[in-house]
C-alpha cells in the first residue's frame, strides 16, 4: 500500500554557514503550506562524501515515509545533494531549487585552495569545489531530477570577483552555477551570501516548487 505523505522541503545551508542562515526561507515556506526540515551539518569539518552521508541520514530521520522530498539548497548544499543522488539516491525526490550553487566549481578555489588560511576557513569540502575537469564537482555529471537554479550577479567581495571570469556573485560565476539537466535558470541582482534571504529569491523558490518553473512576470 502506498502511504501518502506531506510535501516536505529540506533546507541545506552553504559552506561555513548554519541552518540559521535559512530561517527566513523556512518561515516563508511554512507560510506557503510546506512541512520544512532545516538541516544543519558541520560544513567545515569533513569532505563532501562524509557530509553527504550525514545529511542523508538526517533527511530520513526528519521526514516521514511517503513524504515528497523537495530541496532548497544554498551553495555547497546543492553539491551535497547532487552527490547523494548520484551515489545513494533518496526516494520520493520532488523539486529542487539551488541558490548560487558552484555546479561547475569556483575559480576562487582554484586560486586560493592551497592557502592555509583558505583551508582553515573552508575546510576539506571547500577545497573540493574547484573547476578542474578531473575534480570532484565535474565528476558529478548531469542532474536527473527536476531542478531550478537561481544565482546572483552582484558581489560584495571585489577581490574575489577579480579571480572569476564574467559576471559573478562574489564566489561563483553565473556560468558555473549552471548544470546539464536543469529545468530552469534565473539570474537575480543579489550576492552569494544573501541570496537565501532575498525577497525575490524566496518568491521564485516557492513559485518553482509549486509549478516547476520560475515566475517570469515578477519584477526583480
Amino acid at each position: 500500500m502506498t502511504i501518502q505523505g506531506a510535501e516536505r522541503v529540506i533546507l541545506l545551508h552553504g559552506l561555513a554557514r548554519s541552518s540559521n542562515s535559512m530561517t527566513k526561507m523556512e518561515t516563508a515556506l511554512v507560510e506557503a503550506g510546506y512541512q520544512v526540515s532545516n538541516i544543519g551539518y558541520p560544513s567545515r569539518k569533513h569532505r563532501i562524501e562524509d557530509l553527504a552521508k550525514m545529511v542523508r541520514k538526517e533527511v530520513l530521520e526528519t521526514s516521514d515515509e511517503g513524504d515528497t522530498l523537495h530541496f532548497v539548497a544554498h551553495s555547497l548544499g546543492g553539491i551535497i545533494l547532487r552527490y547523494i543522488q548520484k551515489k545513494d539516491p533518496l526516494e520520493n525526490l520532488g523539486k529542487v531549487v539551488m541558490l548560487s550553487p558552484p555546479n561547475q566549481g569556483s575559480e576562487v578555489v582554484d586560486k586560493l585552495g592551497d592557502w592555509p588560511l583558505f583551508k582553515w576557513i573552508n575546510g576539506p569540502a571547500g577545497c573540493q569545489l574547484g573547476t578542474d575537469e578531473n575534480g570532484f564537482v565535474k565528476s558529478l555529471g548531469a542532474v536527473d531530477f527536476e531542478l531550478g537554479v537561481l544565482t546572483g550577479d552582484r558581489s560584495i567581495n571585489l577581490i574575489l570577483s577579480l579571480m572569476i571570469p564574467g559576471k559573478d556573485d562574489g564566489k561563483v560565476s553565473v556560468e558555473n552555477a549552471k548544470v546539464e539537466g536543469m529545468d530552469d535558470f534565473m539570474i537575480l541582482h543579489v550576492s552569494h551570501p544573501y541570496i537565501m534571504k532575498n525577497k525575490t529569491a524566496i518568491h521564485q523558490t516557492i513559485h518553482f516548487l509549486h509549478s516547476g518553473q520560475f515566475d517570469r512576470t515578477a519584477a526583480q
